[in-house]
């Protein structure tokens, strides 16, 4: 257990690392998140809006708060496909630092009070835009790892979201080199080149409630192209990996959680 939770700590090292260093080494690149914050909430089953009126009002707080907030990259909502829980709601925000996440609070709060200088006003819409959510929520930070396929042009329409969550395993004969090898070739020969994916993005726990966690979040048209992308995935899989090296990829990885989300173009 003790080389097992020292593997972990050296992973997670490594993993923050050579992140950090990809993005700095890319000085002539545009500037990268670092971090992102996911808070699941879930729908107020007494809310009296309709799906629009819920639409509208996100928009109108994206419009005149979120999008003017310097220290928040991206934000956006995902709601129930296939989950466990049919009422989430998932809020995702990228910032450029840990510090930002702290600072984009306050300068929220700021926002507000430039978008709706009356405080009663406000207030109403706040209330308003809340009542949509139950009280109960949770909220996770994750560091944003390199890699990334970023999608050619902004959302036009809601999309699919294929979250997988990944369990690692921190295998005693694991090495730094072998699983940065593995991950170089995934990313290039494999992720880069299903065109089904219109966006890869990856990331690993750094406080919530599993340090095992390393997601992956893909971007896709429409449900039609889940088995696509599967199929081509596999595909591109066999071409890049021999068998005995799927089987030391794999090692790294104990088992995984699978989930489909609206991606939500407000």
């Amino acid at each position: 257990m003790k080389t097992t939770n020292q593997f972990f700590s050296i992973l997670l090292v490594f993993l923050l690392v050579f992140s950090t260093s990809t993005i700095l080494a890319q000085d002539e690149a545009p500037k990268e998140p670092k971090y992102l914050t996911a808070t699941t909430m879930y729908w107020n089953k007494n809310y009296e809006g309709t799906p629009e009126e819920w639409r509208a009002t996100e928009k109108e707080y994206l419009e005149k708060v979120t999008s003017k907030n310097e220290h928040i990259m991206w934000s956006g909502y995902f709601t129930h496909l296939f989950t466990e829980n049919s009422n989430e709601v998932i809020y995702v925000q990228n910032y450029p630092s840990w510090e930002a996440i702290e600072k984009a609070a306050a300068r929220n709060a700021e926002l507000e009070k430039e978008a709706w200088p009356d405080e009663e006003e406000r207030e109403a819409f706040l209330d308003k835009m809340n009542s949509a959510y139950s009280y109960y929520h949770s909220d996770e930070i994750h560091v944003i790892l390199p890699g990334a396929k970023h999608m050619e042009s902004p959302m036009e329409k809601d999309m699919i979201l294929y979250l997988r969550v990944n369990k690692m395993a921190f295998p005693e004969d694991g090495s730094m080199d072998e699983i940065k090898g593995f991950m170089k070739k995934v990313r290039e020969e494999v992720i880069s080149k299903n065109e089904f994916m219109k966006g890869y993005y990856p990331s690993m726990h750094a406080w919530g409630s599993d340090k095992r966690d390393m997601t992956e979040a893909v971007l896709l048209d429409s449900m039609a192209d889940l088995d696509k992308m599967f199929d081509r995935h596999m595909e591109l899989m066999k071409e890049a990996f021999t068998e005995e090296e799927g089987k030391a990829f794999g090692k790294y990885f104990k088992s995984h959680g699978d989930y489909l989300y609206t991606a939500i173009k407000l």
